[in-house]
């Protein structure tokens, strides 16, 4: 045994995941060579200082954030052929069932369970019964919002989401289950278009403070610049009596990418070009901003507000 393989292996062999041959051929190497031994142990006290430190916990909003660009990043990656997806590599797929004894376990135990289960619908005949849809999903089991759509005339929302398998929940605007569906798509789902969507019936209850913090966030990390101009008209109304409204329209009008937006944040601010903090960043906008427009907007605004005080 070299020890060069000995050093690829240790990592494995110190998670537990090294093939019990390979363990003992490892072991018996240690045992006679110094310089590969002083490498077990260095990765050992680097695995316990690992164990020793505590994993920080991600915000609610950073996860969310993470998983919609994820997803995102995915349906736009260049995939595979047909056939390439199809391709199946055994030797490869072996090789590393032989290396990872918990791999090979998950596999056995799953193979047991579907004999089972294949056993048990052979002789019941029976049909599992789908769950129901008139219960509040809980949000940890939506996978994504596949669709919503909403009859002409009413406040009646059909939402077509995806657990295992795809679901439909049907139900007023009002009601609890649909509201949390289309305050899980607009934070979360892949689909810019179900996010516009979802953003769209949710512009017609802001006075909700859910819904006003679901177009707060949209406004702020939506990439979808469609999706976050609905959900900045949505919030125009509450710029002057809600704080939290004001910072995401004042971030959008300093941050955004999209110049329609940002001039759009501009107008919405008018009514309380007098606060302190939207005269501090009026001031930098007018003193160094890139264009031109917003910075005569901006030098505007703060005179009119000098002549207010």
């Amino acid at each position: 045994m070299k020890c060069e393989w000995v050093k690829e292996n240790i990592t494995l062999y110190v998670y537990d995941e090294l093939a019990d041959d390979a363990r003992y051929e490892l072991d018996q190497h240690v045992a006679r060579c110094a310089d590969c031994a002083a490498e077990l142990k260095l990765a050992r006290e680097f695995r316990s200082l690992l164990l020793e430190t505590p994993a920080a916990e991600p915000n609610a909003n950073l996860l969310a954030s993470s998983r919609m660009k994820l997803q995102e990043a995915l349906e736009t990656a260049e995939q595979g052929g047909f056939w390439r997806r199809l391709a199946f590599d055994p030797a490869r797929w072996l090789h590393q069932v032989k290396f990872s004894p918990a791999l090979a376990s998950v596999i056995l135990l799953a193979g047991f369970a579907g004999g089972v289960g294949a056993t048990y619908s052979a002789l019941s005949g029976a049909k599992l019964a789908p769950a129901a849809t008139s219960s509040t999903p809980a949000e940890a089991s939506i996978a994504g919002i596949r669709s919503i759509s909403q009859e002409p005339g009413s406040d009646h929302v059909s939402i077509k989401y995806d657990t295992v398998s795809t679901q439909e929940a049907q139900g007023s605007l009002n009601e609890a289950k649909i509201q949390q569906l289309l305050l899980f798509a607009a934070r979360n789902n892949y689909n810019s278009g179900v996010r516009m969507d979802s953003v769209n019936l949710l512009t017609q209850k802001p006075n909700d403070a859910q819904v006003r913090e679901a177009l707060i966030y949209a406004l702020r990390y939506d990439s979808n610049p469609g999706v976050r101009v609905k959900s900045l008209d949505a919030l125009g109304n509450y710029v002057k009596d809600d704080v939290s409204v004001r910072d995401a329209v004042l971030q959008a009008l300093v941050n955004d990418s999209n110049q329609g937006i940002r001039t759009e944040a501009l107008r919405l601010l008018e009514p309380v070009k007098a606060d302190s903090s939207v005269r501090a960043v009026l001031m930098t906008l007018a003193a160094k901003d890139q264009s031109e427009y917003i910075r005569k907007q901006s030098r505007s605004l703060l005179a009119q507000s000098t002549e207010m005080d």
